[in-house]
């Protein structure tokens, strides 16, 4: 069986550095908000391209603090609207009704899965105050697009860049609620990033972080992530605790400049799925932005789809090949948003309904790709 994703294999040339962080940390004695911690913080924000990175115990929190800070800053207050892609992993919407915001869905673009710019102005009001954009499966939304749509009407964007870890793209950028600088290399505004085992840059448990550009952002979400306090027992904000363990940031500081490197592996197999691949009952992910520029895109996951999604996923099964379906029920559609289960979004519902995801990792073998492709091209 080919694994949809082997996290022990993926881990293993870390292990002997990963034994020397642990002894490390375990010598310093100092377990939450350390030099590590520290050390992250300031390298993940390099590598970004942006000024801070305040490290968060998860993605979610990630995005929860992001919209609460706006709120402590008066950006945003509760009520207003947050337009979101109908295309997401619940969680990107469930953190927007954390903060006691109004999520507005639109609907994705089919080629890309992402969210379709077109639409966004359709949904504007005016309690529309900001957007948040996700980058599916590792592949950039269009900002430029978006961000020219924010600067019109006011808006904040927030990015969920979850499972982009490392894509980028130039842009030219005014100034404007939509913070940066000019020509950035990785376009970073306010960024959320989760740091679960499977992404592109994992730890071994949970982590997540945030980027910015924006000082008094930054100081206010540093202090709600550690119970709204600057110093110890001086509590300014109703903050929660979202700390990035220690030990996670040493595992992430190993990791962190092989990113490059394993993201571009990635690419190399994902052009060879989109080249190989030939049976017109498996349709292929589209790329956007910049024609074929593939640095907007580090394949978190690649998705195919088909309108016989059960019976491909079980036909690569019994050849040994395992896949994943990301993600089988839309968020309009859960029980756990019951009020929006009478909306009606197709294209969102098309595309959980025909995706399913192939294996792509680091440690995908050339000969494994060669078989995959072979198997799928005899359906």
């Amino acid at each position: 069986m080919i694994p949809f994703l082997d996290l022990k294999k993926i881990n293993e040339p870390y292990e002997t550095a990963f034994q020397e962080k642990l002894k490390s940390v375990l010598e310093t004695g100092w377990y939450i908000l350390g030099n590590e911690v520290a050390a992250f913080e300031t390298s993940f924000a390099k590598y970004c391209g942006t000024q801070h990175c305040i490290g968060t115990g998860n993605g979610f929190d990630a995005l929860v603090l992001i919209f609460k800070a706006y709120i402590q800053l008066g950006k945003l207050q509760k009520g207003d609207e947050v337009i979101v892609p109908a295309n997401t992993y619940i969680a990107s919407i469930l953190a927007i009704l954390q903060a006691d915001l109004i999520p507005v869905l639109v609907e994705p673009k089919l080629e890309t899965y992402n969210i379709n710019p077109d639409l966004i102005l359709e949904k504007i009001t005016s309690k529309t105050k900001a957007v948040l954009v996700v980058h599916l499966y590792g592949q950039l939304a269009e900002m430029d697009k978006i961000n020219e749509i924010a600067v019109a009407n006011d808006l904040l964007v927030i990015e969920d860049a979850a499972q982009a870890h490392g894509a980028f793209f130039e842009v030219i950028s005014q100034k404007s609620k939509v913070e940066s600088s000019s020509a950035e290399k990785c376009a970073r505004k306010t960024q959320a990033y989760s740091f679960y085992p499977g992404k592109n840059l994992g730890s071994l448990g949970d982590g997540g972080a945030v980027t910015t550009n924006d000082s008094k952002l930054a100081k206010i979400i540093q202090s709600l992530r550690n119970y709204g306090s600057e110093t110890k027992y001086h509590n300014d904000h109703i903050g929660i605790n979202s700390r990035l363990d220690e030990l996670q940031a040493a595992f992430l500081n190993v990791k962190l400049p092989h990113l490059d490197t394993e993201n571009e592996k990635r690419r190399v197999i994902a052009k060879r799925y989109l080249s190989e691949i030939n049976n017109n009952k498996i349709m292929l992910p589209t790329m956007s932005l910049r024609g074929t520029k593939q640095s907007n895109h580090v394949f978190h996951l690649f998705v195919i789809r088909t309108p016989n999604r059960l019976d491909l996923q079980e036909y690569l099964h019994q050849n040994g090949i395992q896949t994943v379906i990301h993600y089988p029920v839309p968020p309009h559609k859960q029980k756990a948003l019951s009020l929006w289960n009478h909306l009606s979004f197709p294209i969102t519902q098309k595309i959980h309904d025909e995706v399913l995801s192939l294996p792509i990792s680091p440690i995908l073998t050339m000969d494994e790709v060669g078989f995959i492709v072979s198997i799928l091209n005899k359906y």
